[in-house]
């Protein structure tokens, strides 16, 4: 189902560890927005979250996925690890809840496997090209989607509210009825309202909440995601104008063939590091191998 997660996500605008998500309080009164204000603040987002997702390609971070996946009731299944881009994709190293790895020699082991990757991704050659050539293609589609959002919703201005002291310009997101879908994947635009918060001095999505109005199938009609089905997503600064993830929420219920799925989710991201392409990337790990062979008491 990670496809239509991304869909949704996308659809919503462009669409700390271990905290709960921040609440919001009214912000100071103040004038509405006209048209004009609004329209280039949700330019200047489209163009800021284009630059997150092209970023995040080159920056490591710590997860901690609480999911269930028969019902809120069942009990939660917890993965923490260490989020490495690896070039061609992203390697989950496991660590304890304290961020520092429990087997120390399994943990080596993984970041061997991290290793080889990175040497891989960092080569030049034709499969290396034709895997960088896909990323691209999938940029390309998630930047179309994202630019898609402009006009497949109306955005209609529902106040100003402060996080912390920062002041976030909330709107509810309804489907365009004037909007025509070009893809199956803009399609799904219909079937999803939801409400975003924007930092205002900033142009970026501070957070969004988008629920599913209509079964959308999925697959070529092999999975139903069902009516109600709820995503949501927090976003800070990161690194010096960059915006990513500190914590998301998916709550879908549908069916796969004819067998019924729930998926509960929560993940709590923290401590953003770059770590850089993968040359860049490859030299901070083989230095961190070099210090747990030392730990070790390897040769």
């Amino acid at each position: 189902m990670r496809p239509l997660t991304l869909i949704l996500v996308t659809a919503v605008l462009f669409l700390r560890a271990q905290v709960s998500p921040a609440q919001d309080q009214p912000a100071p009164t103040a004038p509405p927005q006209t048209e004009g204000e609004k329209a280039g603040l949700l330019e200047r987002v489209i163009a800021n979250q284009k630059k997150n997702d092209e970023a995040q390609a080159i920056y490591e971070r710590f997860e901690r996925q609480e999911s269930r996946k028969n019902g809120p009731a069942a009990p939660p299944e917890l993965k923490i690890s260490r989020a490495i881009p690896a070039g061609t994709g992203v390697d989950h190293v496991p660590v304890g809840p304290d961020g520092k790895p429990g087997d120390l020699a399994a943990y080596r082991s993984e970041m061997e496997k991290l290793e080889r990757s990175l040497i891989w991704a960092a080569a030049d050659g034709r499969a290396q090209r034709d895997a960088y050539d896909k990323i691209a293609k999938k940029q390309k589609d998630r930047a179309e989607l994202i630019d898609a959002t402009r006009t497949a919703f109306l955005y209609t201005f529902a106040g100003r509210e402060l996080r912390a002291d920062r002041v976030l310009v909330k709107y509810t997101m309804e489907p365009n009825p004037a909007y025509k879908a070009t893809s199956r994947a803009t399609s799904i635009f219909a079937r999803a309202r939801g409400t975003v918060w924007i930092d205002e001095a900033a142009a970026q999505l501070a957070r969004v909440e988008v629920e599913v109005t209509d079964d959308i199938s999925v697959g070529g009609f092999l999975a139903k995601v069902y009516k109600g089905s709820h995503l949501m997503q927090e976003r800070y600064e990161m690194a010096p104008g960059l915006w990513f993830p500190s914590y998301a929420q998916y709550d879908f219920d549908g069916r796969r063939l004819f067998v019924s799925f729930a998926i509960h989710e929560r993940t709590f991201y923290s401590q953003y590091r770059r770590i850089g392409p993968p040359k860049e990337a490859l030299a901070a790990i083989r230095a961190e191998l070099g210090k747990l062979h030392t730990a070790a008491g390897d040769p």
